[in-house]
């Protein structure tokens, strides 16, 4: 088949975020090794965002297919419902109990991130019902937040792009100011520190909507799609603080931050988090096959597990435990940890915050170098001073450098990195001067 045959072929399907624009001329790729991606116009890209923030074991593993395989031999499928299970599942739940935060023991498998968002949400509201709080069922989340595009999903996500073309919102979510301190868009006061800004904009929220009202608050420990954003030092500290004196359930989105991410096992251990409820997808399988979850504090599980038969906590997937990818979930992690990828993690991210910060001494329109473990990124400016994107340019950025056989995600006015965790040292100074010869020629 030809690389032309293949375009053809691709213009019978509708591609996420489609518009006619992005599909005419699609990167189609054929097959990947490590961070590399080969197309069929004969292109070798490496893939600086890992998929979409995902295949952390790198491209071409022989094990994890080999893993699906035996499974799926074993067993392909059966149902969750119903009174049923199987062992892979079983052993990927046991395997997760306690794994990410100690008091994170009770796990429900989804098949990715959205999912995972709904299943938050409805077990927030499930539980203050349970405790005699049903109108507890609002959701604070905070601008330039991510958390999916199912309705429900969507609705949490703080960017207005996803959602101006489907009408009005599922009710009863609220968007709160995100701790930027490069860029904070919130009221800053005299003497306030931006982490102690945002902090008061979400306390503020909680009362004007009423406490009495506010189920959870939705927050990644670093920001991904918004554009990589890390939060200023002491901001969850005053968020954890502000849930436990009003009764808000802390939901902690680890879908792109988890499984090694940010040179820890997960995000949130970098704040000192202690969620209620925690959610996952992306790294949990490395990509090779679609699984996401969340987490419930043991509190949530005791109020799952003694509630009355007529009030079960109604709620699942047709591929929740899906065998095959629980599988392949417990051989991931068992890579990760083997391999010292999370080690290496912070490590490359180190020396690729380095080669950022360099990005940002050469040249006067980038700024704002950041990277927590292997994920950051860099501002495109057109006003240093002034703080003002140059959208444009960092597209423009980016399609140079995978013209030249790099692969980032302009977001906003940010270009955003998230490579496997198994790059190496040589990889990450390929990323870095990539993206200083496309700024550069693009100056």
């Amino acid at each position: 088949m030809t690389h032309e045959s293949f375009l053809e072929k691709d213009k019978k399907q509708m591609h996420p975020l489609h518009h006619a624009s992005r599909v005419g001329n699609p990167l189609m790729v054929e097959r990947g090794d490590g961070v590399y991606l080969y197309t069929t116009d004969g292109r070798k890209v490496l893939d600086a965002m890992a998929g979409l923030w995902n295949v952390n074991v790198g491209y071409g593993s022989k094990e994890l297919p080999k893993v699906a395989y035996d499974q799926m031999m074993q067993l392909s499928y059966t149902s969750g419902f119903a009174g049923m299970s199987n062992t892979a599942s079983a052993d990927l739940a046991e395997k997760l109990a306690g794994f990410a935060y100690p008091n994170l023991n009770f796990t429900h498998f989804t098949s990715g991130g959205s999912e995972s968002s709904d299943t938050s949400f409805k077990t927030a509201r499930y539980y203050w019902r349970q405790i005699g709080r049903p109108e507890k069922t609002k959701i604070i989340s905070r601008w330039y937040g991510y958390h999916g595009i199912t309705m429900a999903a969507m609705s949490a996500t703080g960017m207005s792009k996803y959602q101006t073309m489907f009408g009005n919102l599922v009710p009863g979510f609220i968007h709160i100011p995100n701790p930027n301190g490069f860029m904070y868009e919130g009221e800053l006061l005299a003497g306030e520190t931006v982490a102690q800004a945002a902090a008061r904009e979400f306390e503020a929220c909680i009362l004007r909507e009423g406490p009495e009202t506010v189920a959870a608050i939705i927050v990644e420990p670093i920001q991904g799609a918004g554009g990589v954003i890390v939060p200023d030092d002491g901001y969850f500290d005053l968020i954890q603080e502000l849930c436990k004196k009003y009764e808000v359930l802390l939901i902690v989105d680890e879908v792109i931050t988890g499984f090694g991410r940010t040179g820890k096992w997960f995000g949130g251990q970098h704040y000192n988090l202690s969620p209620d409820i925690m959610q996952f997808a992306k790294g949990v399988t490395s990509g090779y096959l679609p699984l996401g979850g969340i987490q419930v504090s043991d509190e949530i599980r005791d109020v799952i597990l003694n509630a009355p038969a007529d009030q079960s906590w109604m709620h699942g997937y047709t591929y929740s435990g899906h065998s095959a990818a629980c599988a392949v979930a417990s051989a991931n992690i068992d890579i990760i940890e083997r391999d010292g990828l999370v080690e290496n993690a912070a490590k490359m991210g180190a020396r690729l915050l380095e080669g950022f910060q360099g990005l940002v001494d050469e040249f006067p329109h980038i700024d704002n170098a950041r990277s927590v473990g292997l994920i950051g990124g860099f501002d495109v400016m057109k006003n240093t001073e002034s703080h003002e994107w140059d959208m444009d340019l960092a597209l423009e950025i980016g399609k140079v450098a995978l013209e030249n056989g790099v692969r980032s995600r302009p977001l906003f006015g940010s270009i955003a990195f998230s490579p496997p965790l198994t790059i190496s040292a040589d990889e990450i100074d390929t990323i870095v001067k990539t993206m200083g010869d496309a700024i550069a020629a693009t100056a």
